[in-house]
């Protein structure tokens, strides 16, 4: 049947029994798809029923779905219309592997970070009721993003603007708030539905009509539900927040799932239907160690063996067996980030907060209060979320917290949303701040000795990728402020590269390529890119007649235009270009493949020196 579906309103004569072999249809396409392009199993698998079940109740692109976290949105793209490009997902020029509003009308919002679908829903529901529409929106909350503050935040809000905001909460992996019993799970569905409510305010209503009575008898009734609430329910964040709650209901009967899904929608108020998923459904391996195929590398694509993030991972450990001042915090990333046997050895200074930076770099900024060294361990791209607390809770108090920012800069196969190029331009503004790019195992392990010796914030950023060991520059001591040469001719060269840490194997390769070509080319490991000794760098600058600096970061307020506008007021005669990515970058597809298509690999670089000379 899949292959026949080009929108929602495909699937909404079909009958339960086709619904379900439709499921399954759906599992297959999925689980071939992501074994071969790479991509989120086991959370896809766990939500086909219900992705089903909305497109069944909701009209599709009119009623918006908010999909978070965004990488569960498989089985929705299979059902609006993209079966045939569904080979091309997570490809160059293909599919996003999350929402995307560009590529289908049917992706409402962009949803590639956690904790954004409440907000959202409920301003495109606001919208729509200010321009006098009737649509609709409901926001798929799971996989662990109601941990985020955000989400939190936004069902505060809901609440009290009252507008008719569906929440599914999508647990897959704990009870968020259940009632205890058979009875409670019968009254919560009881409440749920369209006809109990029109019979409760009407009943409500001729209560207060009667004469000299009826506030006070309609006070009682009142007092009395909320007795009866309290004897059979645990107490429901959600009901104390505004919302009627129903659940949790089997996210894997698509009847079930209709049925109320409808309910909640036709009742005109805020409403949170708790659905109990299993990911991984439908997979054994899947379903018997979720974890590991949460996300799937595609097919003979090779592992990263000897990855920045396992130097960072030997490196903490090291320092953590040296140092008990040493705590480590990651926000859901304990693996990503590489601290799995930080933990397993040091289980009381090893803190995940869950998907929530914020909170983790102010807790990060009291544990350093307190004369401990704590390391915060988060991506890239997510720690842009915690810019506030940086600025206000760690570095304008000076509190020396180091920030490890796993996949800085190009990523593969994620697309835009976890592209890790904007920490340079964010962070550099930050007072008292240090940041430093290690460009190989021994310069990582350095860094963070030399940062835990510091009494200032320390932000060291470094890529998904594999991390260089050879080189003996990376065991120099650290200078302050100063990078390290990693190849200076004999003979005067008239052209200085120079290069964050991550290009490191770029930069080497052009360097050897030039020299084939008869250009003498220096290369210089920035190592620092804040603070910086301006006068070493000015004077490196003024002894060339050609600089060509290359970040894998943003070119706007990053560290090539700041050294650009140090070269200005210090009157240089150097001719100086910058290699970074602009506005339109390319971000999806593999990381080698990015850096050649935003002209940051070897061939791109020498072709940028050969200009430079000819002109």
């Amino acid at each position: 049947m899949l292959k026949d579906i080009k929108s929602p309103q495909d699937i909404k004569n079909l009958s339960i029994k086709q619904l379900n072999s439709l499921a399954a249809e759906i599992r297959e396409t999925i689980i071939a798809t992501v074994n071969k392009n790479g991509g989120h199993l086991a959370s896809n698998l766990g939500v086909v029923e219900l992705s089903i079940a909305l497109h069944m109740v909701y009209n599709s692109p009119e009623d918006k779905i908010v999909w978070d976290v965004g990488h569960q949105c498989y089985t929705h793209k299979l059902l609006t219309g993209r079966y045939n490009d569904f080979p091309t997902l997570r490809q160059s020029g293909g599919l996003s592997g999350f929402p995307k509003s560009t590529e289908s009308p049917h992706d409402s919002f962009d949803t590639g970070h956690a904790s954004t679908s409440i907000s959202a829903a409920l301003g495109i529901l606001a919208a729509e009721k200010i321009k006098g529409s009737h649509n609709r929106s409901v926001a798929v909350i799971g996989d662990g993003a109601l941990t985020g503050g955000l989400a939190f935040e936004a069902l505060s809000h809901a609440g009290q603007v009252e507008l008719p905001l569906v929440v599914i909460l999508n647990d897959n992996k704990m009870s968020i708030g259940s009632n205890v019993g058979g009875i409670s799970k019968h009254l919560s569905r009881l409440s749920l539905t369209a006809r109990y409510q029109k019979f409760r305010q009407a009943v409500d209503n001729v209560v207060q009509r009667i004469p000299f009575i009826g506030d006070f008898l309609f006070m009682l009734m009142v007092r009395f539900k909320r007795a009866v609430k309290a004897i059979f329910y645990i107490d429901n964040f959600f009901v104390d927040l505004g919302f009627e709650y129903v659940g949790p209901i089997n996210g894997h009967n698509i009847f079930q799932l209709i049925q109320v899904i409808r309910e909640a929608k036709n009742l005109n108020k805020p409403v949170v239907v708790h659905v109990s998923t299993k990911k991984g459904r439908g997979y054994d391996s899947a379903e018997e160690n979720p974890s590991s195929y949460h996300a799937v590398a595609a097919s003979g694509s090779a592992e990263i063996k000897n990855s920045f993030t396992s130097a960072f991972s030997e490196a903490i450990l090291k320092e953590g067996i040296l140092n008990e001042r040493v705590a480590v915090i990651t926000a859901a990333m304990e693996d990503g980030t590489g601290l799995a046997n930080f933990r397993k050895k040091f289980p009381k200074r090893f803190f995940d907060v869950g998907i929530a930076e914020g909170h983790a770099v102010t807790f990060a900024a009291a544990l350093a209060s307190r004369s401990l060294r704590p390391v915060v361990a988060i991506y890239s791209s997510f720690f842009q979320r915690a810019l506030d607390q940086v600025i206000h809770d760690v570095c304008l108090q000076k509190l020396p917290v180091i920030f490890a920012l796993d996949r800085a800069g190009l990523v593969s196969d994620d697309g835009a949303t976890h592209q890790g190029i904007y920490d340079i331009s964010l962070f550099r503004s930050a007072p008292y701040i240090h940041m430093l790019c290690p460009a190989g195992v021994e310069e990582l392990h350095l860094m963070l000795k030399w940062a835990l010796e510091q009494e200032a914030p320390i932000l060291i950023r470094y890529p998904k990728a594999e991390c260089p060991g050879a080189d003996p520059a990376f065991s120099l001591p650290l200078v302050k402020g100063r990078g390290e040469w990693i190849v200076r001719n004999k003979e005067k060269s008239n052209c200085c590269l120079m290069f964050t840490g991550s290009l490191y194997p770029q930069l080497m390769e052009a360097v050897s390529i030039l020299t084939e070509r008869g250009i003498k080319a220096d290369l210089y490991n920035l190592r620092f890119i804040k603070p910086i000794d301006e006068d070493y760098l000015l004077e490196i600058i003024n002894s060339y007649k050609y600089i060509v600096i290359a970040e894998e970061g943003s070119l706007y307020g990053g560290f090539g235009e700041y050294a650009l506008g140090l070269a200005l007021k210090g009157n240089t005669s150097a001719s100086i270009k910058i290699l970074a990515l602009d506005e339109n970058y390319t971000s999806l597809g593999k990381r080698d493949e990015l850096l050649k298509w935003n002209k940051l690999d070897a061939d791109s670089i020498v072709k940028t020196v050969e200009r430079m000379q000819t002109h």
